[in-house]
């Protein structure tokens, strides 16, 4: 091993998305003024390192496949990341600044190659916490463990630890020695909390205070742990690592050469023994020799707080990336600050929130510190000052403000100049034109379709989803389903979405023509129900020539399909458009024409298709009943009329299921084809003593699947159903029961509550009821009743003459 020269080579170990580490970063470089600035991340981005002055953190670096977007790793930023400090630095400064990782070209490669090994990516090096960067994720690293794309888009890692291999947390080993059970909380005592003035202190003391270095420090500790834990290619890091730390020190003995002044490095903690001594030449080649290697692009997008919360899944994250951006945006009074902006946001959630309380709330975090001998109050101490004094001890209100406050949602922002895709920049468009805006944080939005803006703004959205870009999601039923003219949405932007997108860049330059060339593909594989569902998409989304081809596959598949399910499940989604299509303006008899051929075939095939069937293929068929029935109604006219025919042959069948046929009986009555009487006469036949318990109880879960009021109503009904539960012996009873059961609780509360005083008043005053004639009258108790009623009547005289 060599020693490089540290007075010309300033390697500084950093943990990622730390505000401490950050702040000490930047004061170093004033220190130092580095010539060059060697960071740890994809060398790709070298040609990206321009734009950071127009860049908005949190921001990710995106490093991609072209030819399979979805092969792709993010390395996130904050404003709070010692590398974001670094860049910055270098902007304002003038200063090169380079990327110095292992290039994502080999690491996306050498994923193409695991997969293809095993079928996943192979086991990322491990060794250390992930924000001292030695428990890596499979893709490379930089400000912060990059988060992986390649078999999740949304940025969830994939990367699992190799087989056999210890891994080793050399932040836990270092809290351990310190005295602490959490490393955590020894980081930010020892580093987070160096650069955040403690309350009272003068500006001298706070100068003093922040003015040491840590990194000799860190860089003593790491070799420290390095040499108890062992490094190198059969160390706990594995061969992955020491591959990323032979490229390090191939970049920077090529800056050494190229450049006389002062050279800065700034990498995770875990890295800086291995680049303050350097092994031959020769042993680094070696190491990096027979690499694979892919195309790879890159470019800057947008990130969130909340994905660089250790709660999202992504393993370099922070617990608290709120709290931490505001340590370094605030370094002075960080804890007053924090909770004067604590009782503002109660006060807008109209809480009784003083002065006097964040003054006390900020006193009980300082006697919190120092009970727990703490050098500064943290975000435990902040917390409980909160919930204690702020919230009055209200636990569920001081939850909901410290996650709020504690992840502090926030969305980046990155310039016009920034490298996209044509759909990209088509979106950004679109978004301006119609004044929708992305933001991370989830909002509602309310469209009218009758104004032009609200159909353009609907018509996007659908779009989007038709290309995999999540960007709004239905809020409440299915939109437009019941012909409305408005539709509601909920609208969180993702960052996964960019890469969404640059995935969707296949199908088109535009989100319409992406939309287009999406839907005619799926149309050309599409079973019958998904075609359906398409072509209700297609008109949400307004895509009338997609619209053209959909209904050619369908009519085509509808000849061919002879599953009578298939045929049903089809349905309905298709006499909704049918139906509704004229709400965004557009022509749906096509859509018509081929619906009524289904409810045709359905009519014809539905008798024989309901006989035979068990007890879970009865209750499909029932739910697939309700939905034609839905869709006969949307047709309206003869299609209505014909459909109710065909349900009043399969409710008299006695090879159909109970289940199925007091669905179909129930329908009839609700539609008007079966009066009272009759519906009393097929319910008696069904509880007759000659039939099944089990099919008696099947029917009647038919018939009073999803409301039980008509049996409120018609207490001939219920009549009929309490004598039946009456004349069963106690195994059929049995049996019975959890039938039953199921069917009435399903029902909603005021429902059974209902149901169960119409019961008892059976009980009181007979089988019918009270008002049923055949009841017995107590004329006693009915005389003043009467009397009053005649007297309102004028009728009291005439009986008093008459009885004269």
């Amino acid at each position: 091993m060599a020693p490089v020269d540290t007075d010309r080579v300033h390697v500084l170990g950093v943990r990622h998305h730390g505000p401490g580490s950050a702040r000490s970063v930047a004061a170093e470089l004033e220190r130092i003024a580095p010539e060059l600035v060697l960071i740890e991340g994809p060398p790709e981005a070298d040609e990206l390192v321009g734009l950071v002055g127009e860049l908005t953190p949190p921001v990710s670096l995106l490093a991609y496949v072209p030819a399979e977007p979805a092969r792709a790793a993010f390395w996130p930023f904050a404003a709070f990341s010692p590398e974001w400090a670094a860049l910055r630095y270098a902007a304002e400064h003038g200063v090169r600044a380079r990327f110095c990782d292992l290039p994502a070209a080999h690491t996306l490669a050498e994923d193409d190659r695991a997969e293809g090994a095993d079928g996943k990516g192979e086991g990322g090096g491990a060794g250390a916490d992930a924000n001292l960067d030695a428990k890596r994720p499979e893709h490379g690293s930089g400000g912060g463990a990059p988060e992986d794309g390649t078999t999740a888009p949304d940025g969830a890692e994939s990367a699992e630890q190799e087989p056999g291999r210890e891994v080793a947390d050399p932040l836990g080993m270092l809290a351990e020695a310190a005295g602490y059970d959490d490393p955590e909380r020894w980081w930010e005592d020892i580093v987070e909390g160096r650069a955040a003035v403690p309350a009272g202190s003068s500006p001298a003391d706070a100068g003093a205070h922040s003015a040491a270095s840590p990194f000799p420090a860190i860089a003593e500790a790491m070799a420290a742990v390095r040499a108890e834990v062992g490094a190198g290619p059969d160390g706990p890091a594995g061969l992955r690592e020491a591959r990323r730390e032979a490229h390090m020190r191939q970049v920077l003995r090529k800056a050494m050469k190229s450049v006389d002044g002062r050279i800065a490095v700034v990498c995770g903690a875990w890295h800086v023994p291995a680049l303050l001594d350097h092994p031959r030449v020769s042993e680094d080649t070696a190491l990096l020799r027979g690499l694979p290697k892919t195309k790879v692009a890159a470019t800057w997008i947008p990130w969130t707080h909340g994905r660089l919360a250790a709660a999202s899944g992504y393993r370099a994250g922070v617990r608290s990336p709120g709290w931490y951006h505001h340590l370094f945006t605030a370094p002075d009074r960080p804890v007053e600050r924090w909770l004067a902006e604590a009782g503002r946001r109660l006060r807008e959630l109209d809480q009784p929130v003083s002065s006097a309380h964040v003054i006390e709330a900020v006193r009980l975090t300082q006697a919190l510190a120092a009970l727990r001998g703490r050098p500064a109050a943290g975000l435990e101490e902040v917390a409980d000052a909160a919930e204690s004094v702020l919230c009055e001890g209200a636990r569920a209100r001081a939850h909901l403000l410290h996650s709020r406050m504690v992840v502090g949602e926030r969305m980046g922002a990155v310039s016009a100049d920034t490298p996209q895709v044509p759909l990209q920049r088509d979106l950004a468009a679109e978004q301006r034109g119609l004044r929708l805006q992305p933001k991370a944080e989830p909002r509602d939005l309310d469209l009218d379709l009758r104004e032009e803006t609200g159909r353009r703004r609907s018509a996007l959205l659908h779009r989007l989803g038709l290309i995999g870009v999540e960007w709004g999601r239905p809020r409440g039923d299915s939109v437009r389903s019941r012909g409305t003219f408005r539709e509601s949405w909920t609208l969180a932007w993702r960052p996964e979405l960019e890469l969404a997108l640059i995935e969707a860049a296949v199908w088109g330059t535009t989100v319409e023509a992406a939309a287009d060339a999406r839907v005619r593909s799926l149309a050309a594989e599409a079973a019958l129900p998904d075609l359906t569902a398409l072509a209700e998409r297609c008109l949400h989304a307004e895509l009338g020539g997609a619209l053209d081809a959909v209904v050619s596959a369908l009519t085509a598949r509808a000849a061919e399909d002879a599953d009578i399910e298939h045929l049903m499940a089809a349905l309905p989604p298709l006499a909704r458009s049918a139906r509704y299509g004229d709400v965004r303006r557009s022509d749906s008899a096509a859509l018509r024409g081929v619906a009524a051929q289904l409810l045709a075939r359905v009519r014809a095939g539905i008798v024989p298709a309901v006989s035979g069937l068990d007890d879970d293929a009865a209750a499909a068929m029932a739910g697939a009943i309700d939905g034609v029935h839905r869709a006969a109604v949307l047709l309206g006219g003869d299609d209505e009329a014909a459909w109710l025919a065909a349900l009043e042959r399969i409710a008299v069948r006695e090879s159909a299921p109970g289940r199925v046929c007091g669905r179909a009986n129930r329908i009839l009555h609700d539609s008007g084809r079966l009066c009272d009487s009759d519906l009393s006469g097929r319910l008696s036949r069904a509880a007759s003593r000659g039939t099944p318990p089990t099919r008696t109880a099947h029917w009647i879960e038919g018939f009073l699947s999803g409301s039980g009021l008509l049996l409120v109503h018609d207490t001939a009904l219920l009549g009929i159903v309490d004598r039946w539960l009456n004349g069963l012996g106690a195994d059929a009873f049995i049996e019975v029961v959890p039938l039953l059961r199921r069917t009435f609780g399903a029902f909603a509360a005021p429902e059974r509550r209902a149901i169960g005083d119409s019961a008892r008043a059976l009980g009181r005053y007979g089988e019918a009821g009270a008002a049923s004639a055949g009841d017995t009258v107590d004329a006693r108790r009915a005389e003043p009743a009467v009397a009053a009623a005649a007297g309102l009547l004028g009728l009291a005289a005439a009986g008093a003459e008459a009885g004269g």
